[in-house]
């Protein structure tokens, strides 16, 4: 769900939560040397003409029938049309912008269309709408109602050699539906591995089995094959209730039997799967928590680093123009006017980085822009605004480009915050910047870090500069890994460049927000925190 409610209904609480699952077949093959690598981006249209990005599932890699686990989770409004865009793409490269990937279709419908036959099935077209070959997709609809989720351990024991002597393998649950398998979740890839150990996950009981403990479950184990033909170690089927049988004591234990080795004499298995943990949680929503006295704590981070250009020149990005707007003024406005709404006190404190800061010109990387160590409190957006203008002519722009001090610095708060207990504080950093990272091994350590604690990350990007490096830090295909190789928690960085959204403010805090709320919830809920005051909430079934 997006906090903006600049194009949704103001009582967002009681709209009614769709989860979309996205499924392809027969895309076209853009490749030479392998298969399309398929990535599914979902756009929404509630005002007219402006499209913006909601989110991206995974990317497959040698795929043409795609399977996404990655799930959509929207605010149906039964009054309202909300036009849906599903754009299908081959990634070809690393970068954020798909227009640089191959167009593999798109299928433009309404989310009523959708709800109202719970799935549907359309061919892919191209932007001149002839059809994308023999490509389709299929789109299935399930109203949010149950907020349980089952948290697992899992590991294999003795899986089949695929490969010489080992195989990579990652596990498949799927639930039974009326048209048969739908996949639920994907784990990661244990490599060289015949006995792996996968990291813990959640799965919603909506998606592994509609919140019915006996309802079949199947469970495929393959080994994990870089052209996408990955092979088929084994399968089981269990339900919900006997996977809650195991604990680390005693694990539930399920044989991998692979049905083509069956007529195979004195054939047993391909292997054991072993379910350490199998545990039932009951899980708030962001709104329980926000309902439930939940602050979100906004800061700004702004970058005054040289090549921004000078601010008294019309080329600089700091150049304020005739109508008092600049890209940074308008990325501030746009999230700022949004996120306040969720701080009681609407008190940001807003920091520079990157600039020789007077008296002593000593080049800073976390300087309040008031100037007011002690007090870096900016009163509202207004505020803001107003301490950023005053501070641009008594700077020096310099350099070089930091993030870690200021990532540090909000994580320190998050720090003593998680250290009360208490799901009271959630910590959102903006960093706005024109370029590439100077100590890239510093700010993804402090990244890492800041994933175990109540923080977010959001990096706006304005002017045309290469921002590979902020693309890397927003790692929504695989967690972040410091140079010392500690993988973090979550993914806590939203990365857009303000290039895409120039003069759709609304898109802009759209799209960088869209990822917020599901970071809060899923935060509090693993560390199992209960919102604030639980008297304002209801219950989770």
């Amino acid at each position: 769900m997006a906090l903006s409610g600049a194009s949704a209904p103001a009582a967002t609480q009681w709209a009614t939560k769709v989860e979309l699952t996205i499924s392809c077949e027969n895309l076209m093959d853009m490749d030479v040397f392998s298969k399309s690598d398929p990535l599914c981006a979902l756009y929404i249209n509630t005002s007219g003409s402006h499209w913006y990005e909601f989110g991206r599932t995974e990317m497959i890699l040698n795929c043409l029938n795609p399977k996404f686990s990655k799930k959509f989770t929207i605010d149906y409004y039964f009054e309202m049309v909300q036009r849906l865009k599903f754009c299908v793409y081959d990634i070809d490269n690393n970068t954020y912008d798909l227009e640089d990937d191959d167009f593999l279709g798109e299928l433009e419908c309404t989310l009523g269309q959708i709800v109202s036959s719970r799935q549907i099935t359309r061919p892919l077209m191209l932007k001149n709408q002839r059809p994308a070959g023999r490509g389709t997709i299929t789109i299935c609809a399930e109203e949010i109602t149950d907020t349980r989720v089952a948290e697992f351990e899992v590991s294999g024991r003795k899986l089949d050699k695929k490969f010489l002597w080992w195989s990579d393998p990652f596990l498949e649950f799927f639930k039974l539906t009326e048209t048969g398998w739908q996949l639920a979740h994907r784990t990661e890839v244990v490599y060289n591995n015949l006995n792996p150990i996968w990291r813990p996950f959640r799965i919603s009981l909506r998606s592994l089995c509609g919140g019915d403990v006996e309802k079949p479950i199947k469970v495929d184990c393959y080994d994990h094959h870089v052209n996408g033909s990955h092979v088929l170690i084994g399968s089981l089927r269990t339900t919900l209730a006997e996977l809650q049988t195991g604990t680390h004591i005693c694990p539930a234990e399920f044989e991998c039997v692979n049905p083509k080795k069956l007529r195979k004499t004195n054939y047993k298995n391909s292997g054991v799967i072993c379910v350490k943990r199998c545990q039932v949680v009951k899980e708030y929503t962001f709104l329980d928590y926000i309902m439930g006295g939940c602050q979100i704590n906004f800061t700004i981070a702004i970058d005054f680093t040289g090549s921004n250009g000078d601010p008294s020149s019309p080329h600089s990005l700091h150049y304020i123009n005739p109508e008092g707007y600049n890209e940074y003024l308008t990325a501030i406005w746009a999230v700022g006017k949004v996120i306040q709404d969720y701080d009681s006190n609407k008190m940001f404190p807003v920091f520079g980085f990157g600039a020789q800061v007077p008296p002593s010109w000593q080049v800073s990387h976390e300087f309040p822009i008031n100037f007011n160590p002690a007090n870096p409190f900016c009163a509202g957006i207004e505020g803001v605004v107003e301490a950023y203008q005053k501070c641009l002519p008594k700077l020096k722009l310099w350099g070089p480009t930091n993030f870690s001090p200021i990532i540090k610095h909000v994580a320190c708060f998050a720090r003593q915050a998680l250290q009360q207990n208490r799901a009271s504080q959630y910590f959102v950093l903006l960093i706005i910047t024109d370029g590439v990272i100077t100590d890239m091994d510093q700010t993804r350590t402090a990244i890492v870090e800041a994933s175990r604690l109540p923080m977010s990350i959001i990096i706006v990007g304005v002017g045309g500069a290469d921002f590979s490096a902020m693309e890397f830090l927003d790692s929504d295909d695989k967690l972040l890994r410091s140079p010392m190789g500690d993988v973090a928690a979550r993914d806590i960085v939203q990365f857009v460049p303000f290039r895409d959204f120039q003069g759709n403010s609304i898109a802009l805090a759209q799209s960088v927000l869209a990822e917020l709320p599901d970071q809060v919830s899923s935060f509090f809920n693993s560390y199992k925190l209960k919102p604030p005051n639980i008297f304002n909430v209801s219950e989770p079934s």
